[in-house]
């Protein structure tokens, strides 16, 4: 692998490998991918700090790495936003990454595998980064969260339409009852505790209707955020809840509370 460093300043690759990234197949698992921002700013002794955005069941992931631009720009961090297809093994399957596991892929490890060619790549910080997830990436966010919370400094949790509460009563994904036996790591929620979380959700992202499609009428995604709020605070996490008026199931539409809630923490 080119590391960015090592090659000279005229070189066109490091056009290439700086500001928006081509698309990178995923160390272990090449049906995965990544692309990443990093700003023109980058040098090899800045070690910057890395975003990773986990893109929604929509897989919009050039808008979610283009809207974090700015950000990425002004706090010197680079923007990681992983790609997780649909239809692996499953031509339907439009939710495997969501629960970190399907098909026989650890979804959380493949990001963990991301992460590092990062590091070598452009000699990133990634032992904690900044994560944020809208919808099925809310989902993501804090399972993996809650699988490895020392990898993250913060967490963005948008409009997830499923959440698994930190009950050790029942199974993934319903609960964390068995992650020991599934995963091979117990959950610790006194270690989930030690990082901030934002949950944020539109006023006009019901949800239900979506669910009463496919025969499952559900609970609203502001009551799913409800319910991981109190598992959350009942563990001891400290979060921030927002409401964004007028704003219905967009990825758009809560990057702000997002980036002001990042914002705040790297300024503190």
């Amino acid at each position: 692998m080119i590391r960015v460093e090592d090659l000279p300043a005229a070189h066109p690759g490091r056009r290439l490998l700086t500001g928006r990234t081509p698309f990178f197949a995923a160390p272990t698992e090449p049906r995965c991918s990544f692309c990443a921002y990093v700003p023109r700013s980058w040098t090899p002794e800045a070690r910057m700090s890395v975003l990773v955005a986990v893109h929604g069941t929509g897989r919009n992931v050039g808008a979610l790495r283009e809207g974090l631009i700015p950000f990425a720009d002004r706090h010197d961090l680079i923007v990681v936003a992983p790609l997780f297809p649909v239809g692996i093994d499953d031509p339907d399957d439009v939710d495997n990454y969501k629960t970190l596991d399907a098909h026989g892929i650890r979804f959380d490890l493949v990001l963990l595998e991301i992460l590092e060619q990062v590091r070598v790549r452009w000699n990133a910080r990634v032992d904690k980064v900044l994560l944020s997830g809208h919808s099925g990436g809310g989902q993501f966010a804090h399972r993996f969260l809650y699988l490895h919370p020392d990898r993250v400094s913060t967490v963005a949790v948008s409009a997830p339409g499923r959440v698994t509460p930190l009950d050790d009563t029942l199974a993934w994904p319903e609960g964390i009852g068995d992650t020991q036996r599934r995963f091979g790591i117990t959950v610790d929620p006194v270690a989930v505790a030690r990082v901030p979380v934002l949950l944020v959700v539109g006023a006009e992202d019901d949800g239900r209707a979506d669910l009463a499609a496919m025969g499952d009428p559900g609970r609203s995604r502001p009551e799913e955020l409800d319910r991981l709020a109190a598992s959350l605070t009942g563990h001891g996490t400290t979060i921030r809840k927002v409401v964004v008026p007028g704003v219905g199931h967009s990825a758009a539409g809560t990057q702000p509370p997002i980036v002001d809630f990042f914002t705040g923490l790297l300024a503190g």
